[in-house]
């Protein structure tokens, strides 16, 4: 950990002197407390049935505690959302059966591998930093459950502790020494292979949970670090569009025109349209005059407050979750209705083997199908997005799945599933490789197919941890 204390450029100071913060009241309501007794605002009682709250509450204490797994949190705007969506109300509601099966990884695909200083994680060509530990709520699915809850994760060197938030002075500190070293050795790092540090991600948790000055904090620092482009994950505008007000446009603009050759990504996460389409009191959409289907008015102005900045690129991403959005009619609106306004579609994601994962995940050819399906009858620009699911060495597509068998290819009776990796560790050596196994329509992970290996040039299923040797440098 760098002790010193960052200090602004003149430049950067300039910039975060014209930042606002104000503050927002998202009206959340934090645990099944509340509920169990009986002090939630009038209008959310009967969120949970006297039925659900009593098994929930039995669980209290024991290893099926659903909020020792993941704390319970929702905004009113969500909730008042979930009236009419079956499928934003199981994004959020606990659920007794998510703990009916704890396996899984408390580091999914052991990512803290690839952490040379905390809170960041420098494993593709990009880096992701945790900036923030929490959410406006909290999805039940999330894939940061360690993070969220605060768990111990056992390192490479066998010490057990929290995950730990990104710090300035250290993040600064690592991107001038790494691109340092890449500039001294022709371009690529002398002992990773890894060109220079162009792009991060602020990631957690929610960074928009932060105030504006922050994140503008962030920003600077990163720009003058010599970060060529800057990403900033979010699903506030699902949880609380409000967020997205003018004095964080504002911050935006400034930004901009202090640093224009900085990129700046905007990665949204909406799972469902019911997310940010407005619904009648039967539930079902509703159409504008022109025939589209009308934005919640929330969020169509947050929306509207970024893409109309020709100069942010807006993607959206999801995981395909069970009871949420596996619905092939609800994946062809979302990517439809966001293209429309803009917002690219970017990746689907099979679930990750996080703990309980078995809960929310669906098998990995069901999900391939549903998006396939989904994508028939949109346009080339609307249906950009690609299926991947994240293994330990590297993001990786679900790239087909055949349905008629190849002849004389044993294994290959029922047909296959190609996997394709699309993003390597350090300096890619996998990227593009495929692997191939016979067809497992129970398969919900990797693990899955083990047995039924055809063809694997990526290595997903024969590979070797990197360890990190008493030097600190990174070796397989």
């Amino acid at each position: 950990m760098n002790d010193s204390k960052y200090i602004p450029s003149e430049r950067e100071q300039a910039f975060l002197d014209t930042v606002e913060s104000p503050r927002y009241d998202r009206e959340s309501i934090n645990g099944l407390r509340p509920f169990f007794d009986e002090k939630m605002p009038d209008s959310m009682r009967g969120f949970y049935t006297d039925d659900e709250l009593g098994v929930l509450q039995s669980l209290k204490g024991t290893e099926r505690d659903v909020e020792a797994r993941m704390p319970v949190k929702m905004t009113r705007h969500y909730f008042e959302m979930g009236k009419k969506s079956a499928a934003i109300r199981r994004l959020v509601k606990a659920d007794p059966t998510e703990t009916d099966n704890m396996e899984g990884a408390e580091d999914p695909g052991n990512q803290m591998d690839y952490s040379p200083v905390e809170g960041l994680l420098h494993k593709y060509e990009m880096g992701l930093m945790y900036v923030v530990s929490t959410c406006s709520a909290h999805c039940r699915f999330c894939y940061r459950e360690e993070l969220i809850s605060r768990k111990e994760i056992e390192r490479q060197d066998g010490t057990v502790a929290k995950k730990g938030m990104a710090q300035i002075p250290d993040i600064v500190g690592y991107i001038h020494e790494h691109n340092a070293a890449v500039a001294q050795n022709g371009g690529r790092h002398p002992e990773t292979g890894r060109e220079k540090l162009r792009e991060v991600l602020l990631s957690g948790g929610d960074p928009m949970v932060l105030p504006n000055s922050k994140i503008a904090a962030w920003f600077g620092a990163l720009a003058e670090a010599g970060i060529e482009s800057i990403r900033l994950g979010t699903k506030e505008l699902a949880f609380f569009p409000q967020r997205f007000d003018e004095s964080f446009f504002s911050m935006l603009d400034n930004f901009h025109k202090t640093y224009p050759d900085v990129g700046l990504r905007i990665m949204v996460h909406f799972n469902h349209p019911d997310e940010f389409l407005l619904k009648d009191n039967n539930g079902q959409y509703v159409e504008e005059d022109s025939g589209v289907l009308a934005w919640h008015p929330e969020a169509k102005r947050a929306m509207s407050g970024l893409v109309s900045r020709g100069w942010l690129c807006i993607e959206n991403q999801s995981p395909l979750i069970k009871g949420i959005n596996d619905d092939v009619e609800a994946l062809r609106v979302m990517q439809r209705a966001l293209k429309r306004v803009g917002a690219n579609n970017h990746y689907f994601f099979c679930g990750r083997d996080i703990v309980a994962y078995k809960a929310f995940n669906i098998p990995i050819e069901t999900a391939w199908q549903m998006l396939n399906e989904s994508q028939k009858g949109l346009s080339g620009v609307e249906a950009h997005a690609r299926l991947s699911i994240t293994h330990y060495k590297g993001k990786t597509e679900v790239a087909a799945v055949t349905n008629e068998p190849i002849p004389g290819l044993a294994g290959a009776e029922n047909g296959v599933v190609i996997f394709k990796i699309l993003r390597n560790a350090a300096d890619a050596p996998d990227k593009g490789k495929v692997c191939i196994v016979g067809r497992n329509p129970d398969a919900v992970w990797f693990d899955d197919y083990a047995d039924r290996v055809l063809f694997d040039e990526a290595g997903l299923f024969d590979y070797a941890r990197v360890v990190k040797e008493q030097n600190g440098d990174l070796s397989v």
